[in-house]
């Protein structure tokens, strides 16, 4: 190999170095970035859980059957358009330590998260209808 030739493929090797740096970095930085804001996204709808539709919103009638798990009720509720996230919602069961009460429910897509964990953790009310 020629003195020349030597010196373009190790300019060639210092430039695809700093190309693979710089790409790696960019990488890293686009990741850092949709971290941050998804990890921001997960704590507001934790802490300052905002409803799907404003009042008046729309009533449905939700049943939890015995034995249901709370992922299962968390997927029924996102399908039905009552929460938006069921991730979340499965993390706030948690959080809160809340129980998921079998029976029929009528949730208004109007109300938090929050609010419908607290129904459903204290069960259906009961008709009285004598």
């Amino acid at each position: 190999m020629s003195r020349m030739t030597k010196d373009i493929n190790k300019i060639t090797r210092v430039i695809i170095g700093i190309s693979g740096r710089l790409i790696l970095y960019a990488v890293i930085l686009l990741l850092l970035v949709e971290g941050v804001s998804r990890g921001y996204e997960f704590g507001h709808e934790i802490f300052y859980a905002t409803p799907m539709e404003a009042a008046p919103g729309t009533d449905r009638v939700v049943r939890v059957v015995e034995g249901e798990s709370e992922n299962e009720v968390a997927e029924d509720l996102q399908e039905m358009g009552l929460i938006d996230h069921a991730l979340t919602f499965r993390f706030l069961i948690f959080f809160y330590d809340y129980e998921i009460q079998p029976g029929t429910y009528t949730l208004n897509t109007s109300m938090t998260s929050k609010e419908m964990l607290q129904i459903l953790n204290t069960g259906p009310e009961e008709d009285t209808d004598d």
